[in-house]
């Protein structure tokens, strides 16, 4: 379960697939997704004005996770909780402001769009 980090009108969202990971790290036979990565969603809860559909898959882009992070300078940065903002198929974001802070990661996968509407880059 993912909390959604952004105004779409979506509050929370399933992962049904990660898209673009083969074979997992720890030996696991499932992907898992890390921050950046781009994963298929089921919309699970949602606003009333919520424009997007919620019997169809969508598309989103991690923003933080529980699961530690490490970065080439060997320190780790991790969250409190799991959560992802929705993009379109082009992989801008859907909605026009992003809440709490994003890892800076995302800037490494070209999401700059999303760090610029980010309040805050760790």
């Amino acid at each position: 379960m993912l909390d959604i980090a952004d105004n779409s009108g979506v509050r929370s969202a399933l992962c049904i697939k990660v898209l673009g990971r083969g074979a997992s790290r720890s030996g696991a036979t499932r992907p898992v997704a890390s921050v950046g990565d781009v994963v298929c969603v089921a919309i699970k809860k949602s606003l009333p004005t919520c424009q997007l559909d919620t019997k169809k898959v969508h598309r989103c882009v991690i923003v933080r996770t529980k699961h530690p992070v490490k970065r080439p300078d060997g320190s780790y940065v991790r969250f409190d909780s799991n959560a992802a903002v929705m993009i379109d198929p082009e992989g801008n974001p859907i909605g026009t402001r992003i809440f709490g802070a994003v890892a800076r990661e995302l800037r490494e996968k070209n999401y700059m769009k999303i760090i610029s509407l980010a309040s805050e880059v760790v």
